[in-house]
């Protein structure tokens, strides 16, 4: 799978068009956690102004592992989207809409349903790894239809470039597989997409079992979520697992726990994890625990405050992602009429004659 190594823009070149993006991000807890932010949603922002990006709400994924009650999905919805505008996403650079919005996505992922294996499907490492912890049998379908969905997503909007991580490498080798083979099939519909790699992406633990990546799924002893207040903040932070050594020094396969609070420091103060870890010298644990917290707090705090105040007029919500909607839209419904029309669905028009 081909890559695209995203460096900062030269300011003496400007590309005739800006290769396009889509990316998306669940609703499925009351906060994103700090992992969500550093790992994902901070190079959104900046790749928003070097690509035409489409970023989504991922409402319908949110279903796949439970089935939240209406009012509960409906409020982590908004709160998403307050986040996303707060963490610096601009409207006015991006397309930002709730999947649910634009119908185009399902209607293109039952035609890719219908072109994907069951064993392709049965063979992605999360559903295994989802299936193996109750069974096959206690989850859904679209647990394991989630990957086809998720590449409807990507195709629709004929994207160039999609921002992954390590867990979803696969989803997206599925993703390419599926447009070569459609367009192989009907002639050429679909862009095939690369993998974004961002120039530095921070990778968050779990605070209490620093040997996974920070989620909701561990517990929340170990979660920094962003909008909680500044004395739970500082607690979690100041009972992460470290060691029994009590030097400061960044390594991963003997200090992970200390290694993950460097990688933190590191990240929200923007410098190098070896230069945060010079400062400790001769410091013991406390002082590093007592400086995660601090920095943590100064970018939770803000952070929390721009979220609340775009959930104080959820008719402006409502506008932007109409607008979203509009735009997203747009785009995906061209996608899709190409699609129809070369696998031999009758148009509404050919029908009425």
């Amino acid at each position: 799978m081909s890559e695209l190594v995203i460096m900062a823009p030269n300011s003496d070149e400007q590309p005739a068009r800006l290769p396009r993006l889509l990316s998306g991000i669940q609703p499925t807890s009351d906060s994103y956690h700090l992992g969500n932010y550093l790992g994902a949603v901070k190079q959104w922002v900046s790749l928003q102004s070097s690509y035409e990006a489409f970023y989504c709400v991922v409402d319908l994924h949110a279903l796949t592992l439970d089935l939240p009650a209406p009012d509960v999905l409906r409020e982590r919805t908004r709160v998403s989207v307050a986040q996303l505008l707060a963490a610096g996403l601009d409207p006015q650079q991006c397309t930002l809409f709730l999947q649910s919005h634009v119908p185009e996505h399902t209607r293109l992922s039952w035609v890719l349903e219908c072109m994907t294996g069951y064993g392709e499907a049965a063979r992605m490492t999360q559903f295994k790894d989802k299936a193996s912890r109750g069974g096959a049998e206690h989850h859904s379908v679209g647990l394991l239809t989630y990957p086809v969905l998720q590449a409807a997503d990507i195709l629709v909007y004929e994207a160039d470039a999609v921002p992954v991580g390590e867990d979803q490498r696969q989803h997206l080798e599925l993703t390419r597989t599926l447009a070569q083979r459609f367009n192989s099939r009907y002639g050429n519909t679909f862009t095939v997409p690369d993998a974004v790699i961002p120039k530095a992406t921070a990778k968050i633990l779990d605070l209490q079992d620093p040997s996974k990546k920070m989620s909701k799924s561990l517990g929340d002893a170990g979660t920094i979520n962003l909008l909680d207040d500044a004395s739970s903040l500082t607690k979690k932070i100041k009972r992460a697992v470290t060691d029994t050594d009590t030097a400061v020094r960044f390594d991963p396969e003997a200090k992970p726990g200390v290694s993950n609070l460097l990688t933190i420091l590191g990240a929200l103060t923007d410098r190098p994890v070896h230069d945060v870890a010079g400062d400790f010298d001769g410091q013991g644990y406390g002082a590093l625990k007592s400086a995660v917290a601090d920095a943590t707090v100064a970018f939770a705090e803000p952070f929390a405050k721009r979220t609340n105040d775009l959930l104080a007029d959820p008719a402006e919500l409502d506008r932007i992602l109409a607008d979203g909607a509009d735009r997203a839209r747009a785009v995906a419904s061209v996608t899709l009429a190409a699609a129809y029309e070369r696998i031999g669905f009758l148009s509404p028009t050919e029908a009425r004659r």
